[in-house]
């Protein structure tokens, strides 16, 4: 199947209320090129130098999000344009946010990253720190706190991938408000499972664009 065949597949059994993010990461201009004239206008890179390159050659109506770990040095480089930041793991990178975002006079959309999975590789502020984030993110003028985000364990167990998703949600309906409505959680391997569980938010690559060299 064609890029766009797969992206109008995977759309069409998306409930209304979830927004996809195609991940292009490591992905050409042209494969982005096609999604986009399919009617794909949310893609996703983890990269910041990848993430500007593609942000200058390709349509200027692209909501780029940077959905990979991000180093406070890095963050200067996205400010100016970035739509969305789907990592945000600790309070010093907001901080680094909030200052580059004022500095081109932008309110920059985060998503707090939530360390739900058993794997110790995985970034993200722990289920019972969320709300002190959120107090602390307050004071900050130029960041918006939109919602959360987190990663299951890489395993073949549902239940325990369901298990996860379920903790997640539930810390997203104890804080969501009129501004905190995302919660992405859900890739290429199992965002049906998160749909399942109350996601708003997709991350889909491999199912769009093939497998990654």
């Amino acid at each position: 199947m064609s890029i766009a065949d797969q992206l109008v597949s995977i759309k069409s059994k998306l409930p209304e209320t979830v927004t996809l993010v195609a991940v292009s990461k490591t992905k050409p201009n042209s494969d982005i090129q096609a999604a986009y004239t399919a009617g794909q206008r949310v893609f996703g890179e983890n990269k910041v130098q990848e993430l500007v390159k593609k942000q200058e050659e390709l349509p200027k109506d692209i909501q780029w999000h940077m959905i990979g770990h991000l180093q406070r040095n890095k963050v200067k480089f996205i400010a100016p344009f970035v739509a969305l930041i789907h990592g945000v793991d600790n309070l010093k990178l907001l901080q680094e946010i909030d200052k580059r975002a004022s500095q081109n006079h932008r309110k920059i959309d985060c998503l707090l990253q939530v360390h739900i999975a058993k794997e110790d590789t995985k970034f993200g502020f722990r289920i019972h720190e969320v709300k002190d984030a959120l107090l602390a993110t307050s004071s900050f003028k130029n960041i918006s706190i939109i919602g959360l985000m987190g990663m299951a364990t890489f395993t073949d167990d549902n239940n325990q991938i369901k298990e996860e998703f379920k903790n997640l949600k539930t810390v997203f309906d104890s804080i969501k408000n009129d501004t905190i409505t995302i919660l992405s959680m859900g890739m290429s391997g199992d965002y049906p499972l998160a749909i399942e569980q109350g996601s708003t938010m997709v991350r889909v690559g491999s199912a769009i664009f093939g497998h990654r060299n």
